[in-house]
């Protein structure tokens, strides 16, 4: 097998630069799996326009200086597939127990099911926000934004076929019973749900939905630049390439917030209204009040930050001390990268306060990698504030506290204001209509939710791009949708 593939070879039923072909017990597994595959895709996938031409990108090569071409496909024709960054020659584990020691290419044994659970998580995440957004094409503010969201799903589903591909693969008989479980599952079943909380969530609006792609995928973003650490190499191969894709899905979140605010400021500044907190002036112009848009920050970021786990996790320094996830930006950190005498600052509860407190570096890795997303978070809020602050206006987003809204780790058990100030339960029930979007903000915002399908027109409640997919124009086609 050449582990240096660059291009894709495009001739077979699976796309890929592994050399399928030279494995046949893997090729015919994968051969097997793809009905499955095609029919939850028709199932669960964007509903309403599997028959319209989307002018999607798709990649011919991992190589960063061109990877990527567009044109018009249809998504259940969208050439899905195995591509893994090229191969580091000599590389080395770089952190954990094994620090320094070649980098594996067959599963070690001895962490086997601790390698295959976190390939399983990460799998069960991509076909979860598929399923979450099925719905929204409906209710899309734009061709162009219609593209972004179907663009999103389909790689989605590709970084489902990354992770299927590894189970495949390394994991025998156990791989494709998990590879079955990642199609049977479903976002928010009763029966059957998604592995992880934020994803049975729903995502009503396109509000929630740049909300999503800003804040839940760059956890997704923290998660896969962790596991591109790895000491088993062809997941950190895998999880390169997925990263060069992921870029674009936080594009879409930060770009499409910074649109909603920028046409809620446009149309506060046309009407003269000079108090953006004046919720029901503001919402008659058929814009969304920047109060509102800070509740859908507060619910997401907070979902978000349980998508890391407890605080303090054996599980997460048993991962590291395997050499099979390591830190965001592992090797820019000058340490020793094995942590077995360092400490990290945590936030607890201590007497009834929130406090800092220094624990063992190893078991507080989770928390380390909630500091560097969240410092990550802020710089999109930093681009939205300019926003308003140069259309005139006293108000801030805010990331909330990180014990607000928690349902997982060291705050689960107490309710917190957005500031961080612990209240009883009695105030929270009073008061959790302030930072978090009630009923009546949902139904509002979905009253915005309209279709607008018209080449180069876009919903009232937000700005048009500054520039154009694959540099169109601003009335390009994005969709062509069957009538």
């Amino acid at each position: 097998m050449n582990v240096n593939v660059i291009n894709v070879d495009y001739n077979g039923l699976i796309p890929n630069n592994v050399d399928l072909n030279a494995d046949s017990r893997v090729k015919a597994a994968l051969e097997k799996w793809h009905p499955g595959y095609i029919n939850w895709w028709n199932d669960m996938g964007p509903e309403g326009f599997q028959q319209s031409l989307v002018y999607l990108r798709t990649a011919y090569s991992v190589d960063p200086r061109g990877w990527a071409k567009f044109d018009y496909v249809r998504m259940p024709d969208y050439r899905w597939g195995i591509l893994l960054a090229p191969a580091e020659e000599n590389r080395k584990i770089p952190f954990g127990q094994h620090y320094g020691e070649k980098a594996w290419q067959e599963v070690p044994g001895e962490y086997r099911a601790m390698l295959r659970r976190l390939v399983v998580i990460q799998g069960d995440t991509e076909p979860a926000s598929v399923e979450q957004q099925r719905h929204l094409g409906k209710t899309a503010p734009s061709l162009y934004d219609m593209r972004n969201l179907f663009q999103v799903n389909v790689e989605e589903g590709r970084h489902l076929w990354a992770m299927v591909y590894i189970l495949q693969k390394y994991f025998g008989a156990d791989g494709r019973e998990e590879a079955e479980e990642l199609l049977r599952r479903r976002s928010g079943s009763a029966d059957a749900p998604r592995m992880l909380g934020a994803f049975n969530e729903k995502t009503p609006d396109w509000l929630s939905f740049f909300m999503f792609t800003y804040f839940t995928d760059r956890d997704g973003k923290m998660q896969l630049h962790s596991l591109a650490q790895s000491g088993f190499d062809p997941l950190s191969r895998t999880c390169r390439f997925m990263l060069t894709e992921e870029a674009h899905h936080m594009f879409v979140g930060e770009t499409g917030i910074s649109r909603t605010v920028q046409r809620t400021c446009e149309a506060m500044k046309a009407a003269g209204i000079e108090d953006p907190n004046d919720v029901e002036r503001v919402r008659a112009l058929g814009v969304i009040d920047l109060p509102t848009i800070q509740k859908k920050l507060n619910l997401h970021y907070s979902l978000t930050l349980d998508l890391f786990g407890s605080e303090l996790s054996t599980n997460a320094a048993n991962a590291y001390n395997a050499g099979l996830k390591g830190r965001f930006h592992e090797t820019q950190i000058a340490d020793d990268h094995r942590l077995n005498n360092s400490t990290y600052p945590v936030l607890k509860l201590v007497d009834g306060k929130i406090r800092q407190v220094d624990e063992p570096a190893l078991p507080a890795l989770n928390m380390r990698l909630r500091d560097d997303y969240t410092e990550d978070c802020a710089k999109g809020l930093l681009r939205w504030n300019k926003i308003i602050a140069t259309a005139g206006y006293d108000f801030r987003l805010r990331l909330p506290h990180v014990a607000f809204h928690r349902q997982i780790g060291e705050f689960k058990d107490v309710h917190a204001t957005s500031a961080g100030e612990l209240i009883d339960d009695a105030t929270w029930r009073k008061r959790k209509n302030e930072w978090l979007p009630s009923q009546q903000d949902g139904d509002f915002i979905g009253t915005l939710m309209r279709t607008e399908f018209d080449p180069g027109k876009f919903a009232g409640w937000i700005a048009p791009p500054k520039v154009g997919i694959d540099n169109k124009p601003g009335d390009f086609e994005y969709v062509k949708i069957e009538t």
